[in-house]
C-alpha cells in the first residue's frame, strides 16, 4: 500500500465476532495490527473446531476476497484487537498488475485450501 493511502482500521472487543462461517457480505480481508483472532469451523457433528490463531502481522479472510465465496470459517477476537481492513478495491488493483499465471495459481490455491479444510474438519 502506498504511503499516502488511508487505511480503514477497526477495534474489536474480546469475544467479538468479525465474521461468521457461511456469511456473504463485505468482500475484504483483515490484517491484525494488534491482538489475537481465533479461526474456527463447524464440523459435521455440530461441534466447533479451532483451526488456528492469527496474531499481529497475520492476515485472514483473504479467501473470500479472492474467490468471492461465503466465509469458510468464523473469525472471533480473543483479546481486544485492532484490524486493518484490506478492501476489495485495493486488492483488485494489485491483482490486475499480477501475471495471469500467478492469478490462476492464487484461485487454485484458494480452492484447494477450502476443499482440504472441509475434509479435515469433517473427518
Amino acid at each position: 500500500m502506498g504511503a499516502h493511502e488511508v487505511l480503514d482500521r477497526r477495534v474489536y472487543a474480546s469475544d467479538e465476532v468479525i465474521f461468521k462461517e457461511g456469511e456473504v457480505g463485505r468482500r475484504c480481508a483483515y490484517l491484525v495490527e494488534s491482538g489475537k483472532i481465533e479461526i474456527s469451523k463447524a464440523a459435521a457433528d455440530g461441534s466447533s473446531r479451532i483451526l488456528g490463531y492469527i496474531v499481529s502481522g497475520g492476515i485472514f479472510g483473504e479467501m473470500a476476497l479472492v474467490d468471492n465465496k461465503p466465509r469458510m470459517a468464523m473469525a472471533r477476537a480473543v483479546d481486544t484487537t485492532t484490524l486493518i481492513i484490506v478492501t476489495e478495491a485495493s486488492f483488485e488493483q494489485k491483482l490486475r498488475k499480477a501475471d495471469p499465471f500467478i492469478r490462476a495459481l492464487l484461485y487454485i490455491f484458494v480452492r484447494n485450501i477450502r476443499d482440504t479444510t472441509d475434509k479435515l474438519v469433517n473427518t
